[in-house]
């Protein structure tokens, strides 16, 4: 439950106004704001976050904003999915506004805007220049991390001053970030599903008549998307439920401490066991791959969700959280 007064929103739209950073709730995670039409806000994020200026952040634009202000066309099939899924946690990539700085779109062509349904995130942009401003929000953690979605990760990550201030809002109630739809090459490619999220790759098929195609080499740089992303410190493996009792006893044989985060019945010292629905688990993955990682274990050892296409987005996630631990199974046994 938020403990935020009109005092806090109107604090923390004068600081975005300044070109200082904030951060704040939405329902999918935490996000780092700073004023979108502001270059040296912008690079602010990028340093705070240390984050490779070339990856694009997300602008995140109040329920009566006008997204035609930040994009040079809203084709038919963007304002179909706006009116379907908006305020929500969707974001459409469209050709970047002529007049809109090239720093917010990592230099792209193309810009990423979204309308969050939080109402912490709304009340903040409703004040922020009378609600006709935008803010570029990527998610509130330092690069390839995991995601914060309470005020208290947040401030687990930037503990050097760098941000002027967290609004807290409670819990995320999603927990994963927003699905991303590329609509910049409708004429070329159809649109594409950059990244999912709590939005299926179906909900958005009937709403656009037309399966969205998967990425492709040439398909714009988008947040979350590289192959290491949503990592905690400690490496982590992901395996299938079958082989999680012999792999936990060879790593025990080994002398390895494990730290297990689970959705089905196991029995293990150190595991975390989270619901076994797509949204329940979606809701507490951060938060546990977080608790975990305080865990002084050698290895987070994930059993793998059911692969039916309702858990992509949760998939996507933990195949990336996973990228750079490949290996480790082999290495610690």
């Amino acid at each position: 439950m938020s403990l935020l007064h009109d005092d806090d929103i109107l604090r923390a739209a004068a600081l975005l106004e300044q070109g200082r950073l904030v951060a704040f709730p939405t329902e999918t995670v935490y996000g780092l704001g700073a004023d979108a039409e502001n270059p040296a806000a912008i690079a602010r994020i990028y340093a705070a976050k240390g984050r490779p200026s070339n990856h694009p952040v997300i602008v995140h634009l109040a329920p009566e904003a006008d997204p035609g202000y930040w994009v040079s066309a809203i084709p038919n099939e963007a304002q179909a999915l706006i009116d379907a899924f908006w305020p929500g946690p969707l974001t459409l990539i469209l050709p970047r506004a002529a007049h809109i700085p090239a720093a917010v779109a990592g230099g792209q062509n193309s810009i990423g805007v979204r309308c969050p349904s939080h109402p912490v995130a709304q009340a903040l942009l409703r004040a922020f220049k009378g609600g006709k401003g935008g803010i570029a929000a990527p998610s509130a953690n330092k690069f390839g991390h995991v995601s914060p979605t309470i005020a208290q990760h947040v401030r687990d990550e930037f503990t050097d001053g760098s941000v002027d201030l967290i609004l807290d809002g409670g819990q995320s109630e999603v927990g994963i970030e927003s699905s991303i739809i590329d609509l910049s090459r409708l004429d070329s490619h159809g649109p594409v599903l950059l990244r999912p999220g709590r939005i299926t790759t179906l909900q958005l098929a009937q709403v656009l008549g037309v399966t969205p195609a998967a990425p492709d080499a040439a398909a714009p740089r988008a947040s979350g998307t590289l192959e290491a992303h949503y990592a905690p410190r400690t490496p982590v493996a992901m395996i299938a439920s079958a082989d999680i009792a012999p792999t936990l006893q060879q790593l025990a044989a080994a002398g390895r401490r494990v730290a297990l985060l689970h959705w089905s019945a196991v029995h293990h010292a150190g595991a975390l066991q989270l619901p076994s629905s797509p949204a329940g688990y979606a809701h507490g993955l951060y938060a546990g791959l977080r608790l975990l990682d305080m865990a002084d274990a050698d290895l987070i050892l994930i059993e793998a969700p059911p692969g039916s296409a309702d858990w992509q987005a949760i998939n996507d996630r933990l195949r990336r959280a996973a990228h750079d631990s490949a290996g480790i199974l082999e290495r610690l046994l």
